[in-house]
């Protein structure tokens, strides 16, 4: 695992068989707070568990400052089949991009339609009573009579009957 992760912080991205990757997302994420404690012992932690100085200076240095404002989730797993020669299944384990580069809000995303959204939210709520309109609801169907309830055979039977009153 020490590897994987040296390999994560160095690349960005590696493939792996799924299960590894599952397993490596927690210690890639720790490392990520580790890194973002910057402290010396932090830094001595992340020596310690992946045993990789140069990949603790990259993730010190280049990726804990990169997810300064994100509270966790740092890491993505991609399912990318099953591998030909044991059909194990594989995966990609990567480091999300940041939030405000391009990366992250993909092509054709926009955040403009959320912040209109917004405004005309607290548009609605500022405008007096006497202005808001109701949507009209629609009227409930009447509910059916509940059928009524027959009785088994054995207590219709007129024997049944002469039994409870004592006849015989």
């Amino acid at each position: 695992m020490a590897n994987l992760a040296a390999s994560l912080i160095r690349h960005d991205r590696i493939e792996t068989t799924l299960p590894k990757a599952k397993e490596l997302r927690s210690l890639a994420d720790r490392l990520v707070t580790l890194g973002k404690r910057r402290t010396l012992h932090a830094r001595r932690r992340a020596v310690e568990l992946i045993r990789d100085r140069d990949a603790v200076h990259k993730l010190f240095d280049e990726l804990a400052p990169r997810f300064e404002g994100r509270m966790g989730g740092y890491t993505r797993i991609l399912k990318l089949g099953f591998r030909h020669g044991d059909a194990a299944p594989m995966a990609a384990i990567e480091y999300v991009a940041a939030e405000g580069s391009a990366k992250s809000e993909g092509e054709g995303h926009e955040k403009a339609p959320k912040a209109a959204k917004k405004k005309e939210a607290a548009a609605k709520k500022a405008a007096p009573k006497a202005e808001r309109v109701k949507p009209e609801r629609k009227a409930k169907p009447a509910k059916k009579a509940a059928p009524a309830v027959k009785h088994s055979a054995k207590r219709a039977s007129p024997a049944h009957k002469a039994t409870r009153s004592g006849e015989k």
